[in-house]
């Protein structure tokens, strides 16, 4: 009966067919090759989103505007913002930003002091910024 038993369990319905073939080693890399580059193009495609989303309110996110800045040297500039209802002339160099000069709503303005050469006066008004940036563009 021992034999005749593993007979009838050799040839049960439930049993794994013979013929199922192991998947190929080119098969699996291909798979792999396909889920990586599904999921790169996902990362990207998300990241893309994200950029133009975050433009997309129309109103600044800070009241900050870059309205003009000119290249003082192969690492500074000059560099004129709008914050809020104030101009700020502000210098920057690597590692280091400072205030030059503010300029009220009010059209009042106050100089930053820098060093002490500055605070000496001076009989001779100085030129803008504007006119410095126009006369450094050649306009």
């Amino acid at each position: 009966m021992g034999a005749a038993h593993m007979a009838r369990a050799a040839a049960a319905p439930f049993a794994a067919p013979m013929t199922q073939g192991v998947p190929g080693a080119a098969g699996s890399t291909l798979r792999v090759t396909v889920a990586m580059v599904l999921v790169v193009g996902a990362v990207l495609a998300l990241a893309w989103l994200a950029r133009r989303l975050r433009g997309v309110s129309g109103v600044p996110a800070s009241g900050l505007e870059v309205l003009a800045q000119v290249s003082l040297g192969t690492r500074e500039r000059a560099v004129l913002l709008r914050v809020g209802e104030r101009q700020v002339l502000v210098g920057v160099a690597p590692g280091n930003v400072r205030t030059l000069y503010v300029v009220d709503a009010t059209g009042a303005a106050n100089a930053a002091p820098l060093t002490a050469s500055s605070n000496a006066p001076d009989s001779t008004p100085r030129p803008s910024f504007k006119s410095l940036l126009l006369k450094s563009l050649g306009k």
